[in-house]
């Protein structure tokens, strides 16, 4: 079990060369997390380099990621991009199947999804502000991400949770910008992805999908390869088909030196806590404002607020680095300049 750690053993654990505020693309890792990508590398070209080890730093990922979100680790694959798990589910959506999406939303959330509705599926994209108020008896999936890399929009899960079920509709939600510093509960979600290069500290190479079972046997795991069985290490040559008994028959061969960076990240984030890294960034991020001037975010607004703001649409969130030395901050739409 990780043991606490304060913010200020948090913040002298990263070092950057400047001050980082935000950006979509990625954010620094923590030394650990650092270090240990070189290491894996050193130890691969001097030829020592244990390929079996590596199902350590995934299965100490895999069970960080499963408390972070709130379920169990059965429920929890592994793989390298959030598409390629997007396009699985995208695949096991039957003919004629309609799903909707936000418009601008990210491209690896909607291309999976825009490739079939080339075939045999259709696909309506609406604003974000209306996308809760689109869900109606004919939507089979609704795909939006939590939090919007674009300009930091939040999804209420609670909402968009309970008008699915309504009207027998599926989600999956793209957590790759909130799992880390939003609290997140993936039950509200019948199929969550998350890449680990944001808030999740690690190196690009890391991502997990988790789902509901229901949901998840509606999936084929087309992409299965040896690391899909039920033991990897009895399942690299030859059939029958011997896939592991949960979320693991989606699991892809782990990218080594990542996976590597990936597992202390996490750790990290679980001795912190994402409750006490979500409150230091938000006051971080009001603090930044009151410096420019500007009046504090509000958090845990709904998609369409305009009434509240007088005609205006809502603050936007804007991911900020944490913990520690860095910050999530809630701007006006137009005044966040990168």
């Amino acid at each position: 079990m990780t043991e606490p750690l304060g913010l200020a053993d948090a913040q002298r654990r990263f070092h950057p060369d400047v001050t980082f505020l935000n950006t979509a693309t990625y954010g620094p890792p923590p030394d650990a997390a650092t270090d240990a990508v070189p290491a894996t590398e050193r130890e691969r070209a001097a030829g020592r380099m244990d390929a079996a080890a590596f199902d350590r730093p995934v299965r100490r990922s895999r069970d960080a990621f499963a408390r972070l979100v709130g379920i169990d680790p059965t429920q929890v694959a592994i793989g390298s991009q959030a598409s390629q798990f997007v396009g699985l589910v995208a695949s096991g959506l039957p003919t004629g199947a309609t799903v909707v999406v936000a418009d601008d939303d990210f491209a690896s959330l909607l291309f999976p999804f825009a490739v079939r509705a080339e075939r045999d599926i259709t696909m309506r994209s609406v604003p974000l502000a209306g996308l809760i108020d689109a869900i109606d008896d004919s939507v089979d999936l609704v795909a939006v991400s939590v939090v919007q890399s674009a300009d930091g929009v939040v999804t209420p899960l609670g909402d968009l949770d309970e008008a699915a079920t309504a009207n027998g509709a599926l989600t999956l939600v793209d957590a790759t910008q909130a799992a880390g510093w939003l609290p997140i509960d993936a039950e509200r979600a019948d199929y969550l992805v998350a890449s680990g290069y944001k808030w999740l500290l690690g190196p690009r190479g890391t991502c997990f999908l988790a789902g509901r079972e229901s949901a998840l046997e509606r999936v084929t795991p087309a992409a299965a390869g040896w690391y899909a069985g039920e033991d990897p290490w009895t399942s690299i040559y030859g059939l029958p088909l011997r896939l592991a008994g949960d979320a693991r028959r989606f699991d892809v061969s782990p990218a080594w030196a990542s996976w590597a960076g990936q597992a202390p990240a996490l750790d990290l984030i679980a001795a912190v806590g994402v409750d006490v890294i979500h409150d230091h960034d938000v006051a971080m991020a009001n603090r930044f404002r009151r410096g420019l001037g500007l009046a504090e975010g509000r958090f845990g607004h709904r998609l369409d607020r305009r009434a509240r703001y007088g005609g205006e649409p809502p603050p936007r969130w804007c991911g900020h680095r944490g913990p520690g030395r860095s910050h999530a901050c809630v701007v006006p739409p137009l005044q966040h300049a990168g």
